[in-house]
C-alpha cells in the first residue's frame, strides 16, 4: 500500500497537468483538431473524453462562482431601472398637457393664412391673363409681317418669321383657337414658298441646259488657245537655246504679260440655285432638294449623252463633246460655290456617269473609224475636252485611255508581228555560242548594239557570249523603236519619250521575255541549252540602256536625262526574274537527273555485310554528271550562276542521303551500310573541293566553299558512327558538331539504325564492348528523343 499510493498521486499530477494544457488551449481559442488526432491515433480517446470532462466541469465551478460575485449589483440595476420608467410615464403626460394647448392657439392662425393664399392666387391670375394678352398681340403682328414679306416675294425674311413663331411664340399662345389656326397655315404657307422657289429653280434648270453647249464650246476654244500658246513658247525657247548654244546670238530674257479677253470669261448666272438653297435650308428638306437638283441634272446628262444616228460621229463629235464639257464646268461652279448643295459622292457619281458613256461612245466610234486623219482630228478634239475637264477637277484618265487605244491598236499590231519574228529566230536557234570570223560580221552583230567591247577589236576568230539569236532580236528592237517613234511622232503632242519607253518596255517584256519563257520551259530543250538561254537573257539585260538611249535620241530627249536614277527600262528587272528562272530551271534539270541517278532505297544494300571501301556504285556517275555540268556552265554563266548551280546541286545530294534514311522502303540499317555512305561523302567532298578549285570559285568566293553544301549528309553520318550519339542531346555538342540536324529526323533516323551488335554472332567481335557501349549510347538517344518529342 504504501508503494502504490505515491504512483497514484503521480498520475493525478500528471492528469491535471493535461488539464491545465487543455484549459489553456481553449481559453486560447486555438485549433483542437490535432489534440483530438493525436488521441485517436494514439488510442486513448477515453482520455481526452475525461480530461475534456474535467474542463467542463472547472468551467460550470467558475461560473456558478461568478454569478454569486455579481448578484448584488444586478439587483441593485434593476431597481434604478424601474424608477427610470416611472420618470418617463411623468414626462408622457406633461407633454401630452402642452400639445393640446398649442392647438388651441394655432387654430384662429390657420384660418387666417388660407385666406392670404387665396388672394395671393388671384392676383397671379389677373397678371398671367395680362401677359397672355400681350403675347397674343405679338404673334398677330408677326403673323402680319410675314404675310407682308411673302406677297412682295422675300421669302427668307418670311421663313425667318415663320421659325421665331414656330419655335418662340406658337408653344406658348394660351388661346387654343388661335393657336391652331396659326399651326395651321404655318405649314402652308411653307409649301406655298417652296413652290415658288422650286418653280424658279425649274427655270433655271432649262435655261442652263442651252447654255452648257456655248459654255463648251468657249472653254475649249480657250483650251486650243492656250495650247497654241504653249507650242509656241516651246518652239521660240528651244529655238533661242539652240541660237545660244551655237553662239549665234545674245539670249535675252523678258516677261511677257498676257492680257486677257473679258470677253473669253466663262460667265452664267446661279443665283436662282442659290436662292432655292437657302430657301430650302431654312425649310430643313436641304437634302430633299439636293436629291432634287441631282436627279434633274443627271436627267439632263442622260439626254446630252444620247448619241444621234442621223449625222456621223466625224461630223458631230464636237457639238457632243462641248454640251458635256458646259455641263460639268457648270456642275463646278456649283460644287465649289453652292455650299452643301452638290455633294463630293454626287459630283463623282454625275462624272462617272459621264465618263463611263464617253468612253463607251468613243471606244465604238474609234473601232469604226478607219481613216486616220479622222482618228486623229478626234483625238486631237478630244485631248482638249480632256484638258478643260481637267483645269476643273475632273479626272480624264478613262477618257485618255481610250484616246490611247488608238496608238495601243498599232502597237498592238506591231507586237503581234514582232512576236512572230522573235519566236521564228529562237525556233532555228541552235543556242551555242555565235562564232564571228570577219570584222564586219562584228560590226554587223556586235558593235551596232553594244554588245561587247568598243574599245579595241577582239581576235577573230570571236566567240561571244551569246547565240545568234541575240543579233537578230536586236535589230527588231531597233526597227520597232524607229516605227514607233515615226506613229507617235504624227500629231499635236512632241513630248513621247515616255510612250516610246512603256511600249519599249512592252515590247521586251511580253514578247522577247515571254518567249525565252516559252524556250525555257520547253520540255525538249536540256541543261546546257538552258545555260545558253540564260547567258542570252544577261546579254539582253545589259542591252537595255542602249535601246533606251536610242529611243531617247529618236524623240529628242537629252541623255541626262536617260541617264538618271530610276529611269531604267522596267525590263532589265523582267529580264533579270527571267535569268533567275532560267537558272532555277537549270537547278530543275540538274536536281531531277540527281533524283534518277541517286535511288538510294533501291541501288544500296542498307543491311549489307561488308563496307564497300571505293564508295557505291551510284557515285561515280554522279561525278561524271556534275562535272559535265559545272565545266559546261564555267564557259557559259558567270561565276556567281556557276557557284549557285554547284551549291544547289551538293544540297540536293545531301538531301537525297538524309532522306534516303528517312525513306519508307529502308525499314532498317546497319553500320556498314553508315560506313559504306560516309565512304561515298568522301568521295563527294573531295569531288566538290576540287570543283571548286578548277572552276576558279575559290578566288571569287573566298569565304564559301561546295563542301559545306553537304552538311547536313556529313552530320547525320558523324552521329551514326559516333561512340557516343547520346551527345546530340547535349546543347554545346549539338551546337558545335549537329546544328543542321533536326530532332524529329534524328529521332526516326536511330529507330531504323540496327547496330551489328544485335546479330546472332556480335557477341564473339573483339569490338564487342566498344559495340556495347555504342548501342547503349544508341539506346540512351532513341529514349531520350521519344521523351523530347
Amino acid at each position: 500500500m504504501s508503494q502504490t499510493k505515491p504512483k497514484r498521486r503521480a498520475v493525478i499530477e500528471n492528469g491535471d497537468g493535461e488539464d491545465l494544457v487543455l484549459t489553456t488551449i481553449i481559453g486560447n481559442g486555438d485549433d483542437l483538431a490535432p489534440i483530438v488526432r493525436h488521441a485517436f491515433e494514439t488510442g486513448k480517446p477515453e482520455a481526452l473524453l475525461h480530461q475534456l470532462k474535467n474542463v467542463v466541469k472547472k468551467k460550470e465551478v467558475e461560473i456558478e462562482e461568478l454569478c454569486k460575485l455579481h448578484y448584488e449589483e444586478f439587483i441593485l440595476a434593476v431597481d434604478e431601472l424601474r424608477g427610470v420608467l416611472v420618470d418617463a410615464e411623468d414626462l408622457k403626460s406633461e407633454l401630452s398637457t402642452d400639445n393640446f394647448h398649442l392647438q388651441t392657439v394655432g387654430s384662429s392662425l390657420l384660418l387666417k393664412l388660407e385666406e392670404l393664399l387665396e388672394s395671393y392666387s388671384i392676383k397671379k391670375n389677373v397678371t398671367e391673363a395680362i401677359q397672355m394678352s400681350r403675347l397674343c398681340v405679338q404673334v398677330l403682328d408677326l403673323c402680319l409681317k410675314c404675310n407682308h414679306h411673302v406677297s412682295e416675294g422675300r421669302f427668307y425674311p418670311a421663313l425667318k418669321t415663320l421659325d421665331l413663331i414656330e419655335k418662340k411664340y406658337l408653344h406658348a399662345v394660351p388661346v387654343r383657337t388661335l393657336n391652331r389656326v396659326i399651326g395651321r397655315h404655318i405649314p402652308a404657307i411653307k409649301v406655298h414658298i417652296e413652290k415658288k422657289v422650286v418653280s424658279e429653280f425649274n427655270d433655271w434648270l432649262v435655261r442652263i441646259r442651252s447654255m452648257s453647249r456655248e459654255i463648251g464650246q468657249m472653254a475649249i476654244g480657250q483650251a486650243a488657245s492656250a495650247r497654241q500658246r504653249d507650242e509656241e513658247m516651246r518652239a521660240q525657247q528651244k529655238k533661242a537655246e539652240e541660237e545660244n548654244h551655237l553662239g549665234l546670238g545674245d539670249c535675252v530674257y523678258s516677261l511677257d504679260v498676257e492680257e486677257v479677253d473679258e470677253k473669253l470669261v466663262l460667265k452664267f448666272d446661279l443665283t436662282p440655285v442659290y436662292r432655292a438653297l437657302h430657301i430650302q435650308t431654312c425649310l430643313g428638306l436641304k437634302d430633299q432638294f439636293s436629291e432634287y437638283y441631282h436627279k434633274n441634272r443627271l436627267l439632263q446628262l442622260k439626254s446630252d449623252l444620247q448619241m444621234s444616228s442621223a449625222q456621223p460621229f466625224l461630223e458631230s463629235h464636237q457639238t457632243f463633246f462641248a454640251q458635256i464639257v458646259g455641263y460639268f464646268i457648270v456642275e463646278d461652279r456649283v460644287l465649289r460655290t453652292a455650299a452643301g448643295l452638290l455633294s463630293e459622292n454626287h459630283a463623282e457619281t454625275i462624272w462617272e456617269t459621264a465618263i463611263t458613256k464617253m468612253t463607251s461612245v468613243l471606244a465604238e466610234q474609234f473601232s469604226r473609224t478607219e481613216t486616220a486623219s479622222h482618228l486623229l482630228l478626234i483625238k486631237d478634239y478630244v485631248t482638249l475636252v480632256g484638258s478643260t475637264l481637267g483645269r476643273h477637277g475632273y479626272q480624264v484618265g478613262p477618257l485618255l485611255e481610250v484616246l490611247d487605244n488608238s496608238r495601243d491598236k498599232y502597237h498592238e499590231l506591231l507586237l503581234e508581228e514582232c512576236r512572230q519574228q522573235v519566236t521564228d529566230i529562237l525556233a532555228h536557234d541552235t543556242y551555242e555560242k555565235l562564232v564571228i570570223k570577219k570584222q564586219y560580221e562584228y560590226d554587223m552583230n556586235v558593235s551596232a548594239f553594244q554588245l561587247g567591247p568598243l574599245d579595241r577589236m577582239p581576235a577573230f576568230p570571236y566567240y561571244a557570249p551569246f547565240s545568234s539569236s541575240i543579233p537578230d532580236i536586236c535589230r527588231i528592237v531597233r526597227s520597232f523603236i524607229n516605227d514607233s517613234v515615226s506613229y507617235l511622232s504624227y500629231g499635236a503632242h512632241t513630248n513621247f519619250y515616255d510612250v516610246v519607253k512603256k511600249y519599249l518596255d512592252k515590247l521586251l517584256i511580253e514578247v522577247v521575255n515571254a518567249t525565252f519563257l516559252k524556250a525555257i520551259n520547253s520540255p525538249v530543250v536540256g541543261a546546257s541549252q538552258v545555260m545558253q538561254i540564260a547567258s542570252n537573257i544577261n546579254v539582253l539585260e545589259r542591252t537595255c540602256d542602249f535601246f533606251l538611249l536610242q529611243a531617247a535620241q529618236s524623240c529628242g530627249v537629252p541623255v541626262r536625262l536617260v541617264e538618271r536614277p530610276h529611269s531604267s527600262l522596267t525590263a532589265k528587272a523582267v529580264l533579270n526574274t527571267s535569268r533567275d528562272v532560267a537558272h532555277n530551271a537549270l537547278l530543275r534539270l540538274t536536281t531531277t537527273k540527281l533524283d534518277q541517278l541517286m535511288v538510294l532505297s533501291e541501288k544500296i544494300n542498307w543491311i549489307i555485310d561488308d563496307v564497300p571501301q571505293n564508295g557505291n556504285d551510284y557515285v561515280k556517275e554522279v561525278e561524271e554528271y556534275l562535272e559535265n555540268v559545272m565545266l559546261t556552265a564555267q564557259q557559259i554563266l558567270s561565276l556567281d550562276a556557276l557557284y549557285k548551280v554547284g551549291s544547289a546541286a551538293f544540297e540536293h545530294i545531301s538531301s537525297i542521303i538524309v532522306s534516303a534514311f528517312l525513306s519508307d522502303s529502308v525499314k532498317r540499317f546497319n553500320l556498314n551500310a553508315v560506313m559504306g555512305i560516309d565512304n561515298d561523302l568522301k568521295i563527294l567532298e573531295s569531288f566538290a573541293d576540287e570543283m571548286y578549285h578548277s572552276t576558279g570559285l575559290n578566288e571569287t568566293l573566298r569565304e564559301g566553299s561546295l563542301r559545306g553544301c553537304l552538311i547536313v549528309a556529313r552530320q547525320l553520318v558523324n552521329l551514326l558512327l559516333s561512340s557516343q550519339p547520346e551527345n546530340f542531346m547535349n546543347p554545346v555538342i549539338r551546337q558545335k558538331n549537329y546544328s543542321y540536324l533536326d530532332h524529329k529526323v534524328v529521332a526516326t533516323i536511330c529507330d531504323k539504325f540496327k547496330d551489328s551488335s544485335d546479330s546472332i554472332f556480335g557477341g564473339l567481335s573483339n569490338r564487342n564492348a566498344k559495340q556495347n557501349a555504342r548501342k547503349k549510347s544508341m539506346d540512351t538517344l532513341r529514349r531520350r528523343l521519344r521523351d523530347f518529342n
